[in-house]
């Protein structure tokens, strides 16, 4: 996919990370927190070139060409779609999206709400007898007043190093075949995670009396004064004991005391557990989001 010029109302098409930023730009840095995977999936391509030779990127123009709109693509993961407006002229960038991706292997779509389910519309349309189903709705938090756990568990938080790598690579396939069962992680794309999360301090581990690890919680790369939760996980044998209420919150100080003036994380509507933890910690709802799957073309 090649850069091509557009007029308002139309989708500028970019391969071109640089040229993605530059159209854009003004539009990410208008609302941090609304546009936070936009911005950490960016600056995680851009420090270590993840995912950045396959990406797709778009651009909706709105009045004076001014980026209303956007989605990214970096296979085999779901698309990733913010459409402008409401109403009509969210229809119109949603028909326009399906048309420009017209004989891409695109199953899916993730963002909020309204614009996924904008996009499933439209899919459905232009492929008669096919089925978008909702998998997952999620709802975005961002952090007031931290509210850490009265009582904490015994032990203690530390930075994760090289000597966790194998653990780090551990848990995050046991995170993604849990939260993300159809696009789950390859060992080596878990080790590449895992080495690029400790080379910028981006994994907490707590550790219990003795010294084991039991519980982690992440921080992507800051960008434009935020910073999201993400992941948190704790192995199902050890989850009721209060770890990852206690590592989620050292994690949200650390990001407040680096300077974050926004720090935020998602929660799975269909977890109450975890909605309710991230509550008493102090989060509080922004914007729901959904994650669509699109099978059968008709």
């Amino acid at each position: 996919m090649t850069t091509s010029r557009a007029r308002t109302g139309e989708w500028l098409l970019t391969s071109s990370l640089d040229e993605f930023d530059a159209q854009a730009g003004e539009l990410l840095a208008s609302d941090p927190s609304l546009h936070t995977v936009a911005l950490s999936v960016t600056a995680r391509m851009r420090a270590s070139g993840w995912a950045a030779d396959g990406a797709r990127f778009g651009v909706w123009t709105g009045p004076g060409g001014r980026a209303t709109g956007y989605f990214f693509w970096t296979p085999p993961h779901f698309l990733y779609v913010a459409l402008p407006g409401e109403g009509a002229g969210r229809k119109e960038a949603a028909d326009a999206l399906v048309d420009a991706l017209a004989g891409l292997p695109v199953d899916g779509a993730n963002g909020a709400l309204e614009s996924t389910a904008a996009l499933a519309g439209a899919w459905l349309e232009r492929h008669p007898g096919a089925r978008a189903e909702r998998v997952t709705r999620q709802r975005l938090f961002r952090l007031g007043e931290l509210t850490p756990p009265k009582s904490l568990p015994e032990g203690g938080s530390r930075v994760a190093g090289e000597a966790d790598r194998g653990l780090l690579a551990d848990w995050h396939l046991a995170f993604e075949a849990e939260a993300h069962a159809r696009n789950a992680a390859t060992r080596e794309q878990a080790e590449a995670w895992a080495d690029e999360r400790i080379a910028y301090g981006g994994i907490t581990l707590w550790e219990d009396a003795g010294g084991a690890p039991v519980s982690m919680a992440g921080l992507t790369r800051g960008s434009l004064g935020t910073v999201r939760v993400a992941p948190v996980y704790t192995p199902p044998a050890l989850r009721g004991r209060g770890y990852a209420a206690a590592v989620t919150a050292e994690v949200s100080r650390a990001a407040r005391a680096g300077g974050a003036e926004e720090v935020l994380l998602f929660t799975d509507l269909s977890n109450p557990t975890s909605n309710a933890l991230y509550q008493r910690l102090g989060y509080r709802p922004v914007r729901e989001f959904a994650v669509w799957e699109f099978t059968g073309r008709g």
